[in-house]
């Protein structure tokens, strides 16, 4: 018998998106537990580490720096050099920027406005794991809810994360166009969320936990947390 996937769900002061991935990931499948930014380890037996969005610290400094350096990090670390799975979304995403588990940072929007909509992806690279039950070219909806989520890198880590196939979602409308119009922040790319070197570790800054239920808006990033629970 296939034992379910095991996730530890980190909470740090200012984060609120904690039950809304827990709830997804349980609907899934997954045993899920919610772990105290101040633990030194993961529990036994963790498989899939998640970052949720909210407001970690209240974004002093910049968003996601004090998360960054929070003592449960560095067990996240060694389980992402481990090649365990590990996901960050929306605060998430900016907390593994600044933890060094993902390259480039996230800066404000552009029209420095808070952004809460729904948005159009296109799913650019199915990779082990986090978008195995999507198709290549895939346009899905997520939702938005974030004041700094202009994804920005040295154009030497933009290039490579291109080439190797790294980005794993770009901003598009209904149609599938990746345009300046569709893009929601200022990304550079229209990149909406990249993977690591290892492709275990996603960041995004869209969120597929609000839309696993057809009840509150859809189900589109149902297959997303569906394709890591068949992970374990």
């Amino acid at each position: 018998m296939t034992k379910p996937l095991h996730a530890a769900v980190l909470l740090f002061p200012g984060s609120n998106r904690e039950g809304d991935v827990a709830r997804a990931l349980r609907q899934a499948g997954a045993q899920v537990e919610i772990i105290w930014h101040h633990a030194e380890r993961l529990p036994e037996g963790t498989d899939l580490v998640v970052l949720p969005g909210g407001f970690s610290y209240g974004d002093y400094l910049r968003c996601g720096a004090i998360a960054a350096r929070a003592r449960v990090m560095d067990a996240a670390r060694e389980h992402a050099a481990k090649g365990g799975l590990v996901l960050g979304i929306c605060n998430g995403f900016q907390i593994l920027c600044e933890a060094g588990l993902l390259p480039g940072v996230l800066m404000r929007n552009k029209g420095l406005k808070f952004i809460g909509r729904m948005q159009t992806l296109r799913v650019e690279t199915v990779a082990p794991f986090f978008t195995r039950r999507y198709k290549p070219g895939q346009v899905v909806t997520y939702a938005l809810a974030h004041g700094e989520g202009a994804y920005v890198a040295e154009e030497a880590v933009i290039y490579e994360l291109e080439q190797d196939g790294r980005v794993a979602f770009r901003y598009c409308d209904a149609a599938g166009a990746v345009t300046e119009a569709a893009n929601p922040n200022g990304s550079i790319n229209n990149i909406a969320g990249v993977y690591g070197a290892g492709f275990n570790v996603l960041g995004l800054m869209p969120h597929p936990e609000n839309l696993v239920d057809a009840l509150t808006g859809g189900v589109d990033g149902r297959p997303l947390f569906e394709g890591l629970a068949a992970a374990a």
